[in-house]
């Protein structure tokens, strides 16, 4: 679990964004401004920050400048917009910005876009140790701009990744137990995650949990549950 500081004037989207991210298991604390981020900046100790660029009193990448040259800039930041340029996505980035999200964020974004960063900083104190070793990464505008790739890794997906149906059984059952393990399987593989099995089986997050109760699955085996 992580401490993430989402910082944007509009109410939707950080009720939206607080929606998701504590689904996921994090601790999400909330800024509709500048002032009330570099509060919470200084109080909480943030392990990754959500900014967006255009607010009324101070924008993002003011903001995410003032952190970089004082210091303060100690975890990713990832900056979020809808009306930004690709010189603006340049310019965040080569000050210090981690990636940017473009506004309507998808969910699959997010989470990738998350996910990476929250790896970036536990990997951040070995790297450099090892800088002086090894060459950095070169920062491209499309990685700026789409939040970065997750490399695939392999998954555990247990008995279903296997499994063979009677196709002797009556219609219903069959289809019971096609589902069942449908469901396993995209369980296992999101780690549990109900916010990301519902996105990829177009369920409804609430419809996915009476389903998994309905077929007799297993929640316990998964990290979270919906709630």
């Amino acid at each position: 679990m992580a401490n993430i500081l989402v910082v944007d004037d509009e109410l939707g989207i950080r009720d939206l964004l607080s929606e998701i991210l504590n689904d996921e298991g994090h601790a999400v604390e909330l800024a509709e401004n500048a002032a009330q981020a570099r509060q919470a900046r200084q109080q909480s100790r943030p392990d990754l920050v959500l900014l967006d660029i255009w607010m009324p009193d101070t924008d993002g990448v003011t903001l995410l400048k003032e952190w970089s040259t004082s210091g303060l800039l100690t975890m990713p930041v990832i900056m979020m917009s809808g009306h930004a340029t690709i010189d603006t996505a340049v310019e965040a980035t080569r000050i210090g910005a981690m990636s940017f999200l473009e506004k309507p964020i998808t969910l699959q974004k997010l989470l990738k876009a998350v996910e990476l960063g929250l790896t970036k900083a536990v990997e951040k104190p070995r790297a450099s140790v090892q800088a002086a070793a090894q060459p950095s990464s070169e920062l491209t505008v499309e990685f700026a701009m789409t939040g970065g790739a997750l490399p695939e890794l392999p998954v555990d997906l247990g008995p279903a990744s296997s499994q063979s149906f009677d196709l002797e059984k009556p219609l219903r059952e069959a289809r019971d137990e096609f589902e069942k393990a449908y469901f396993e399987f995209h369980l296992a593989k999101e780690s549990g995650s109900m916010t990301r099995v519902a996105e990829k089986t177009g369920l409804e997050r609430t419809h996915l949990y009476r389903k998994l109760k309905q077929l007799g699955v297993d929640l316990s085996r998964g990290k979270r549950s919906l709630y």
